[in-house]
């Protein structure tokens, strides 16, 4: 009984809760960049979260995944992986990276993403129908 009893700990103490962004917004929603430091973003850029904290996309010229750890409403994302493709929109693609990079903080409210960093920095992502 005693064995039986330390077992199932040793498995629920193994179970952990996934207290990422991925966790706290909408289920299998696109999020649309719609501005990115106040200004309105023209290029198509979107993020998915999943759980576990990754998150994937499509930047303005390539697609993208990445994954965050902390806790939410912390964010911070890791080495992104992107395919190679060039475009017209390479300078957006470059300040969506680099500003997607500098997040700090990610806050779902009334079908909203709202990512910031203690620079100042904002981006504002829309939920997509």
């Amino acid at each position: 009984m005693i064995r039986a009893t330390i077992a199932l700990l040793a498995i629920v103490s193994g179970c952990q809760q996934d207290e990422t962004v991925a966790a706290y917004g909408p289920v299998d929603v696109t999020w649309q960049l719609s501005s990115l430091n106040g200004a309105p973003f023209n290029a198509r850029a979107n993020i998915t979260f999943t759980e576990g904290g990754n998150f994937s996309g499509q930047a303005p010229c390539n697609r993208f995944s990445s994954a965050s750890s902390l806790p939410y409403p912390w964010f911070e994302a890791g080495p992104i992986l992107a395919s190679k493709a060039a475009c017209p929109e390479l300078a957006e693609e470059t300040a969506f990276f680099e500003a997607l990079s500098s997040m700090s903080r990610a806050i779902f409210d009334n079908g909203q993403l709202a990512m910031a960093n203690d620079e100042g920095g904002e981006m504002v992502f829309i939920a997509s129908e």
